[in-house]
């Protein structure tokens, strides 16, 4: 008589193979996603704050922060946000968007106004996870692609890197993008960074139509040693120059600032709260005052560095 026990043995072995093959693999255990790594997370905290998320004018709202700001377009075709924060304020962000109704799925485009890790560290995970093309000036979209800052850039030595982006179109000044009913206008405004863009647009309620600017940051600063009044900073020192310029001639009824501080809009969010009708969002001086306000203290620094030229 033959043995059963290695034929059991045999068929068991068989049935655990086919079995394991028929089973479907076990997905493997999501680590931390690496576009929202925290990017100097002491330091951006003091932007964070919470905020709630508001229509200012028509197709205009504000999704950002206490200290650092993000637009959000509607048109008839999607949305388009401006700026992207940093990467560890993206979900908030992305919350922001659905108090107010909306989905990220349906931004079509992200606008840059520079590409620091402030604004620009969140843009790679809000342009993956929305499928949006980001737009920004070409010597931005360069930084952007690469996701650091070029020895040209002021503030080169201070800044951290940050998430690469990728779907990037290249908009140069005077050029427009049009999204549904809206069009965006591209305003070159170097000198915080060489591809600084301010962005604007009108907006509508009803018959009342405005101009809004989304202006990028003009703070003249800089890391110890830059000194905007050197040979080989010229294009900078120029470039400043010429966005005081376009800034104070730009059509402008509502100005947002990269930070919200310089534009007041945190307390012009509380009264818009308390009392819309006057809208205090609407001041058509706005961004002439903000031109003069950093040419201002432009001129100082040069004369700063004069001094310090002198042994003064």
């Amino acid at each position: 008589m033959r043995p059963v026990v290695p034929a059991l043995f045999a068929a068991a072995a068989a049935l655990l193979a086919a079995c394991a093959e028929a089973a479907p693999a076990q997905p493997q255990a999501a680590g931390p996603d690496p576009l929202l790594a925290p990017i100097a997370e002491d330091y951006a905290r003091q932007w964070l704050g919470a905020r709630d998320p508001a229509r200012i004018h028509g197709n205009t709202f504000l999704v950002g922060f206490e200290g650092l700001e993000v637009a959000l377009i509607e048109t008839s075709d999607g949305l388009i946000l401006v700026d992207g924060a940093v990467p560890q304020a993206v979900p908030a962000l992305i919350d922001n968007l659905a108090r107010l109704g909306f989905r990220l799925e349906d931004v079509k485009y992200i606008l840059s106004t520079e590409p620091h890790y402030d604004h620009s560290g969140g843009i790679a995970a809000l342009a993956r996870d929305s499928g949006a093309t980001v737009v920004a000036s070409p010597e931005a979209a360069e930084v952007l692609a690469r996701g650091r800052s070029g020895a040209d850039d002021p503030q080169f030595a201070l800044l951290p890197p940050f998430p690469a982006v990728s779907r990037l179109h290249p908009l140069r000044d005077g050029e427009t993008l049009t999204l549904g009913d809206v069009t965006i206008t591209a305003r070159a405004t170097p000198g915080h960074t060489p591809g600084s863009m301010s962005w604007s647009w009108r907006s509508c309620e009803g018959g009342d139509c405005v101009d809004v600017v989304f202006a990028s940051s003009l703070n003249p600063i800089s890391a110890d040693g830059y000194r905007f009044s050197d040979p080989g900073s010229r294009a900078l020192h120029d470039g400043f120059r010429r966005t005081f310029r376009t800034v104070r001639g730009l059509p402008c009824d509502i100005l947002i600032s990269s930070h919200p501080g310089p534009a007041g809009i945190n307390g012009k969010l509380a009264r818009h709260r308390e009392q819309p009708d006057p809208n205090p969002f609407i001041e058509p001086g706005a961004c002439r005052a903000f031109a003069d306000r950093y040419e201002q203290l432009f001129e100082q620094r040069l004369a700063r560095e004069a001094a310090e030229a002198q042994g003064g």
